[in-house]
């Protein structure tokens, strides 16, 4: 008697992506990039914090791609609240800012791994596979300087002031070294001028500046001269 139990095809798992950005040429870009990967599929995109909390809550992705920088609830915070809501979610942050500015803050925060936006597409596709596959990725580079801060806790010279910064002070940092005003970087955050005001105070206090004019030059000056 002939079986009519026929085996099925094996049916490939898709992995999918939200990818949270506010610019959307870069959106695109990234999307093209990951569509030529097999078992990879962009879902959704979101340009801000909040849009990115409803499509995870619609598409349940495998992985969101985050930057850093956006307006209102930035990169960080947004982490902190997918790993709040999604404990299994594998979290990458991208950001132009070079890791030693806000890896060690994604990572606390539950990010599962950082890469630099300059990174060529191989590089960037690597990150993405390695995450996914729960592993942490960071460069080389970083990893060499978590293993030193590590083993020589407390004699570490080269530990960047602005690490005494809590996450919301190095966002307001970041701005005064761009230039915004006290409004401007309220406007920017959605926060009151009070509110900036004080953190203003809090970061001079913690960075031993003596006036605003000191801040503002250190806070221009600090990513060039922060070591990668």
């Amino acid at each position: 008697m002939e079986s009519h139990n026929k085996q099925l095809p094996t049916q490939t798992s898709v992995r999918k992506i939200l990818i949270v950005d506010d610019h959307a040429v870069f959106r695109d870009g990234l999307q093209r990039l990951i569509s030529l990967e097999k078992g990879l599929e962009v879902c959704a995109q979101a340009a801000d914090g909040n849009e990115a909390l409803d499509k995870a809550a619609q598409y349940n992705p495998d992985m969101t791609i985050i930057d850093v920088v956006m307006e209102g609830m930035n990169g960080i915070e947004l982490t902190k609240a997918l790993r709040a809501r999604y404990p299994k979610m594998r979290l990458l942050v991208l950001s132009m800012h070079k890791e030693i500015l806000y890896a060690e803050r994604a990572l606390r925060a539950g990010a599962n791994g950082y890469i630099m936006k300059r990174e060529n597409g191989a590089t960037l596709m690597a990150a993405i596979r390695s995450v996914l596959d729960g592993q942490t990725y960071v460069s080389s580079e970083f990893n060499a300087h978590l293993l030193a801060k590590l083993s020589n806790p407390k004699g570490d010279t080269n530990v960047p002031a602005t690490e005494r910064l809590t996450d919301r002070e190095m966002e307001v940092f970041r701005l005064i070294g761009q230039g915004y005003g006290t409004k401007q970087i309220a406007d920017d955050l959605h926060l009151s001028m009070k509110t900036i005001i004080f953190h203003r105070t809090n970061i001079r206090t913690k960075l031993n500046m003596n006036s605003t004019f000191e801040l503002v030059q250190f806070a221009i000056h600090h990513d060039e001269k922060t070591p990668t």
